[in-house]
């Protein structure tokens, strides 16, 4: 009898299409009404996944198309990106003590034995940047004849380093690590070389115009590759492949974050740094004032430790007190 009195629209419903929103409506209501009985007496019939399978097809005809709110973009970078790198907080904090040993372990290599200084860097770096302070011209090796195609490289190179940081977790993390050891070392030979010839605070406010954003993505990359390890060898109470891909998942997220703060990196590196190694050099080109330099490397500071660190903590709190909010007002039912 259920049959009978239905099969007819079901057959109609199947078949006739309808463009009026208010008939899909009523249509979709109505074959999830059919739906929900034929589920609770007939669980297991051909009929009852066949108005599955109809209710499932206007379901999908309703959504498929459907536009993003125009502040989909908006929420992505103000509230799930944040709210993701909460989770890795302590990922964090373990990449960047790591990163910063390794520099110590650069500084303290160039102080013991000169020569440590050319292996990691290479003669011909150390040659050319010992001739341009011994030119006046210190920070030369930033100076380029068009800024330009000086950009696009930098921003280029600086985003396929970081790729290499993250695919580099698919090695265990042994990849990653490998990576900061690297750009640790040469980040604490290249600093103390300056230091030693008594441009270091000059070499900070030149050099860290664009290193500061460069170097934190750096850490924040090799975070994202940690995080890609993580889900490999401690999966959890998921299963490996699980936690794999959604480790695979949040890390690219992580990533696409940084692909804006090395192109603004690689401006100030091609625009800036480069306006600012005039200033120190004693053929008096006109360059920048200090301050301008100490702007951006503060600007550049604050706002990774704020939305890296501080937001999302704060993001984090206020979600938790809505949920405890949410938790008080519902109904206490008393058996």
């Amino acid at each position: 009898m259920f049959i009978k009195k239905n099969v007819d629209k079901w057959n109609t419903y199947q078949h006739t299409k309808t463009n009026d929103p208010d008939e899909t409506a009523e249509r979709f209501i109505t074959l999830v009404d059919d739906l929900s009985y034929a589920k609770t007496f007939y669980p297991k019939s051909k009929v009852t996944r066949w108005i599955n399978g109809i209710a499932a097809g206007i379901y999908q005809n309703i959504y498929k198309n459907k536009k993003e709110k125009y502040n989909r973009v908006f929420g992505f970078w103000k509230y799930e990106l944040p709210v993701l790198f909460k989770k890795y907080h302590q990922t964090l904090l373990f990449t960047f003590l790591v990163f910063l040993l390794f520099v110590l372990i650069g500084v303290f290599g160039s102080i013991k034995d000169e020569s440590f200084i050319r292996g990691v860097l290479t003669d011909n770096y150390v040659d050319a940047t010992e001739e341009n302070i011994a030119k006046g011209d210190p920070f030369g090796v930033y100076k380029s004849d068009n800024p330009f195609t000086m950009f696009v490289y930098i921003a280029m190179n600086n985003s396929f380093v970081a790729l290499l940081m993250v695919i580099g977790g698919l090695l265990a993390g042994v990849g990653t690590l490998y990576s900061m050891w690297q750009n640790g070392l040469m980040l604490g030979c290249f600093q103390y070389l300056f230091f030693s010839k008594g441009l270091g605070v000059k070499s900070v406010m030149v050099i860290w115009v664009h290193g500061t954003l460069e170097i934190l993505a750096f850490v924040i990359a090799s975070t994202a590759g940690f995080i890609i390890a993580q889900g490999i060898l401690f999966p959890g109470t998921f299963s490996r492949m699980v936690s794999f891909k959604n480790a695979v998942k949040d890390a690219l997220k992580i990533l696409i974050i940084l692909v804006p703060i090395f192109i603004i990196a690689a401006f100030f590196e091609s625009y800036v740094t480069h306006l600012m190694s005039n200033t120190y050099d004693k053929e008096n080109n006109p360059g920048l004032p200090v301050w301008v330099s100490a702007a951006i490397l503060l600007l550049s500071l604050s706002f990774i430790v704020w939305y890296f660190v501080i937001y999302p903590i704060r993001l984090h709190k206020k979600i938790i007190r809505k949920k405890k909010d949410s938790f008080k007002k519902m109904p206490v039912k008393i058996k």
